[in-house]
């Protein structure tokens, strides 16, 4: 069993008084990590949101019926939870009503799920973000020589644990069957999207775009919709953990780029499934692209599981001088360059740090990356 980050932080946040919120990507291990946490307790009450029963049930139920539904269980455990109406109301009534009983809500759907809670559970929810497995987590799982021999396979298979598991040439089909079958599931679902090949050549068309500058308006005359749709489409695919981007750092030069965006893919191995290129990395064009992608999430785990308060950027200027990753934390600026060939140079502008003098540069290549995976 390969242990979460986050798991000790969330069992002591148990019986505190507040619900549990556990959002991620689908397949990632939630139901196993919720598994470990109540261990072999006996008192546990398990609800599944994607069974019809279960659905009708707790949809605008009262503080009664939980009690009777309850019973003498002391946590609740309700996954899929954003399918169920009115969620948010009934964690309420559980924490408010129900005090000697913890509930932990699950999704796969941020935006379902944080927009059914958010009101009703205003100061009552802890909330929590579990992500494909990690490099630090690897590493702390089987030791930091293995890891760093299977570098490569990360970057090509990525980090989601049926992947990670996988003997042999599984891996392949296994990220290649979680793309196909999970990847668009909720947004499927949830949003009653009809123009699927639509939504699918969208996700084609960031995975081929990682690490540069998306514009909606080039991204709508190549899949054919309008811009709106477009930013509608990113906007759900967001908040559904496929996708995530870096909005341009624009506060003291006149030349910033002040509207840029860029998207990068959660996993590497989904990114790569939707383009369906598993190459080695050596026969790759776009092995820099990935390279940057990788080191990005596994930096945005970092932050999030260590719950380090932080805002992430790229930046870059009209005459094109450009920084990969901006980081903004208490207040000042960490940029990076990222190189995968170590020889390469990587110059950080000088534009930038003028305008920025407090900041702190680095570069980070395959000799030093494990360092950007640590937060001083």
């Amino acid at each position: 069993m390969i242990n979460r980050h986050i798991q000790s932080d969330l069992e002591n946040r148990l019986f505190s008084g507040k619900a549990i919120v556990l959002m991620g990507p689908r397949q990632v291990g939630k139901t196993t990590l919720i598994d470990m946490v109540c261990g072999s307790r006996k008192d546990v009450l398990y609800l599944n949101g994607d069974e019809p029963d279960i659905r009708e049930n707790f949809s605008d139920i009262t503080s009664d019926e939980l009690i009777a539904i309850i019973g003498s269980n002391k946590i609740v455990v309700i996954d899929e939870a954003q399918r169920i109406k009115n969620i948010g109301l009934t964690l309420k009534l559980i924490t408010d009503k129900i005090k000697h009983v913890q509930v932990i809500a699950s999704g796969s759907s941020s935006f379902e799920l944080a927009s059914n809670i958010k009101e009703p559970l205003t100061g009552r929810k802890t909330e929590f973000k579990l992500y494909p497995l990690s490099y630090a987590e690897m590493v702390k799982h089987h030791g930091l020589i293995k890891e760093r021999r299977l570098l490569e396979q990360r970057l090509i298979y990525g980090y989601y644990p049926e992947v990670v598991t996988a003997a042999g040439d599984d891996a392949r089909n296994t990220v290649n069957e979680l793309a196909d079958s999970y990847l668009y599931k909720d947004l499927f679902i949830l949003n009653d999207i009809k123009k699927s090949y639509v939504f699918e050549k969208l996700v084609q068309a960031l995975a081929l775009q990682i690490g540069s500058e998306v514009s909606p308006h080039e991204l709508s005359r190549l899949i054919g919709v309008d811009k709106n749709t477009v930013n509608k489409y990113l906007d759900l695919l967001e908040k559904a953990f496929v996708v995530f981007s870096l909005p341009s750092l624009a506060r003291n030069v006149r030349t910033e780029l002040r509207k840029g965006r860029k998207y990068y893919f959660y996993d590497t191995g989904i990114r790569n499934a939707v383009i369906n290129n598993f190459a080695s990395l050596a026969q790759r064009a776009d092995v820099g692209a990935i390279w940057e992608n990788f080191l990005i999430a596994e930096r945005r785990k970092l932050l999030d599981y260590k719950r380090i308060r932080h805002k992430m950027y790229f930046w870059r200027t009209t005459q094109q001088q450009e920084i990969d990753y901006v980081e903004e934390r208490e207040n000042r600026f960490h940029a990076f360059e990222f190189k995968w060939n170590p020889s390469a140079k990587a110059r950080i502008s000088k534009t930038f740090t003028r305008a920025y003098p407090d900041s702190e540069t680095a570069a980070i290549s395959r000799e030093n990356y494990e360092d950007f995976f640590d937060v001083h």
